[in-house]
């Protein structure tokens, strides 16, 4: 099963339920504060609602009392059970506007959290992309904040429900009966200890059964992003039973959880109402001595309910704010990360100067592999230039370093005689455009795909940019134009139709500086002489790099660097190489013309 990285989950286990980690659960309330009139008014009606619900015990009991000819302030015993009906009306309107108050401040505080942690995770740096998995990033906006949600609307007004049921239950019995509410409360030390210890074993299970549906949900996403892979391999056997595997983990450790979870309610129900025999015991003796009524020992009782539900209810949402500290922390980590940097010169035109001077650098997941080593090359204003070499020679890496994916550890990269990290993080990317090799489109239509690099593009623009590539014509042919579905990543699509998508997109952002991933290396004949005709339109007039695995679509370029471990090796143009009979470039053309 694939392993999740950086999520640190042993050191988090350890954790108790201390200071810092409600901290992080309390990180979680900012997002509460816009909604904190609706909130407060919410913890008026259940104030409201529990205090009319402790009435109803006081006169059930008065009932009784009544009935055996006791004077109250009511004598007549219908008007009494009239008056009961009142208080539980009362209270269920109390109920309603508590219940709908949480719930408005819960839906709308989940929607901040999720917007929150999608923006945040879009503008973290690759480097934080590089050290997790897809699978595990849905897992948060997805699984934790839903059990940030349950904690919101129900596991929060539960807690301040059954401590109000609680501390007014209890006051109310001292005034009234001391003597049996003394005897009572001998029970509740040994109940919080017994709590705090289940507690314990609850969050730790709880939070493994999290990251075990993280990494489960991993598997579902990498299988379903490479189906194609999987069934070409027959792998569908393999992937079931992979998956099936992290479910059974997944099981185990929630069977384990709710053992202990068992174990704690199953205690807190016998020792509650064992401990309501033994009140109800004593209290027939004081009823016996004359010291009180049968109605005060049936208020008695039933407060006594109310107060141990309200225990047993705090067992319960102990466990849940377990869980929702365990949700907190991976929300409040992914939070808590730096963004990238975006600050910086602006500029509404680039010239397309590049520069890379004594360029060193190594992905920080693999600190030991230099990928580049001391490279230096220029592209002036305008020019076209390829990078050639073997896969793994660093022509992706040095696009990633231009795109600022990543930051240099030795050298220096300019663009137009300005440092990259001096430029506007934004303002860089937008005069930047690539069409790469693999497209994936978003599963809109045809128009948002190729409007996502200009929102504001109007229907002309479109058109214009889908004709210079060559797409209005497969585009027109579709009963719904440019409103056609693509589908997931654009599968509805062919192979050269998702290209000169891409070709009209960055045509419509109209970049300073163009890259091309060899747009043209996976398609036929045909569409790649469509693709090739588009490109030849992008190019004019831009600063073009191009990274060649087909060295036959570089002819034409104006310099060639050629790459080998990370080092130039070789510059000139495509003649000039090839003239190098025993050049590193000569040999690469050799080899792919015998293939």
């Amino acid at each position: 099963m694939a392993k999740k990285r950086g999520t640190a989950l042993d050191e988090s286990e350890k954790r108790k339920l201390n200071k810092q980690n409600l901290s992080k659960l309390a990180g979680i309330f900012q997002f509460l504060m816009p909604y904190k009139s609706h909130f407060f008014l919410g913890l008026v009606f259940l104030v409201f609602s529990s205090l009319t619900l402790l009435t109803f015990p006081f006169v059930a009991g008065k009932l009784i009392d009544t009935a055996q000819g006791t004077d109250w302030i009511v004598s007549d015993i219908n008007s009494i059970a009239l008056m009961l009906v009142g208080i539980l009306a009362v209270q269920s309107v109390f109920s309603f506007f508590r219940v709908w108050l949480f719930a408005l401040v819960s839906e709308r505080s989940m929607r901040d959290i999720r917007m929150a942690l999608y923006s945040r995770m879009v503008r973290l740096p690759m480097t934080f992309f590089d050290k997790r998995r897809t699978g595990e990033l849905i897992s948060r906006i997805t699984s934790d904040v839903s059990m940030l949600q349950d904690t919101f609307s129900v596991t929060l007004a539960e807690l301040f429900r059954q401590i109000v049921t609680l501390v007014a239950g209890v006051i109310f019995l001292m005034v009234n009966t001391p003597k049996l509410t003394l005897f009572m409360l001998a029970t509740f030390p040994v109940l919080v200890v017994i709590a705090m210890v289940f507690g314990k074993f609850i969050r730790k299970l709880s939070k493994s059964t999290q990251d075990e549906l993280a990494s489960a949900n991993v598997i579902v996403e990498e299988t379903l992003q490479s189906i194609s892979t999987v069934k070409s391999f027959v792998g569908e056997a393999f992937e079931s039973a992979r998956y099936g595997a992290g479910l059974n983990r997944v099981v185990g450790v929630a069977l384990r959880a709710a053992k202990y979870r068992g174990a704690f309610i199953s205690f807190i129900i016998f020792a509650l109402f064992g401990g309501i025999v033994a009140v109800m015991w004593y209290g027939a003796s004081l009823v016996s001595s004359g010291e009180m009524s049968v109605g005060e020992l049936v208020s008695f009782v039933l407060y006594t309910t109310f107060i141990g539900g309200s225990i047993a209810g705090l067992g319960d949402i102990y466990g849940q704010v377990q869980k929702a500290i365990g949700s907190s922390e991976r929300v409040m980590e992914i939070l808590d990360e730096e963004p990238e940097p975006v600050l910086g010169t602006q500029t509404p035109t680039f010239q397309g100067k590049i520069s890379f001077d004594h360029v060193g650098f190594h992905y920080p997941t693999r600190l030991e592999m230099e990928v580049l080593k001391d490279l230096t090359f220029h592209v002036n204003p305008g020019e076209k230039v390829a990078l050639a070499g073997h896969s793994g020679a660093g022509k992706s890496t040095i696009i990633q370093l231009l795109m600022r994916f990543y930051d240099v550890q030795k050298g220096s990269i300019m663009v137009d005689d300005r440092q990259l990290s001096d430029w506007n993080l934004q303002n860089l990317r937008s005069h930047v455009g690539m069409v790469p090799q693999e497209v994936l489109l978003f599963g809109g239509s045809i128009r948002e795909n190729i409007a996502y690099a200009k929102p504001s593009a109007s229907e002309e623009e479109i058109v214009l940019a889908s004709k210079k590539a060559n797409a209005w014509q497969f585009i027109s042919q579709f009963p719904e134009g440019l409103d056609t579905l693509v589908g997931e990543r654009g599968v509805k699509l062919s192979g050269g139709q998702r290209q000169r998508v891409a070709i009209a997109r960055a045509i419509l952002k109209d970049p300073s500086i163009l890259i091309l991933d060899e747009a043209t290396s996976s398609l036929d004949a045909e569409s790649e002489s469509l693709v090739q005709e588009a490109l030849d339109e992008l190019m004019k007039g831009r600063t073009t790099i191009i990274i060649a695995h087909r060295l036959a679509t570089i002819r034409k370029v104006d310099r060639i660097y050629v790459l080998s471990d990370g080092e130039i090796v070789e510059q000139g143009t495509h003649q000039d190489l090839l003239d190098r009979a025993d050049g590193f470039y000569a040999n690469l053309v050799r080899l792919q013309f015998a293939d």
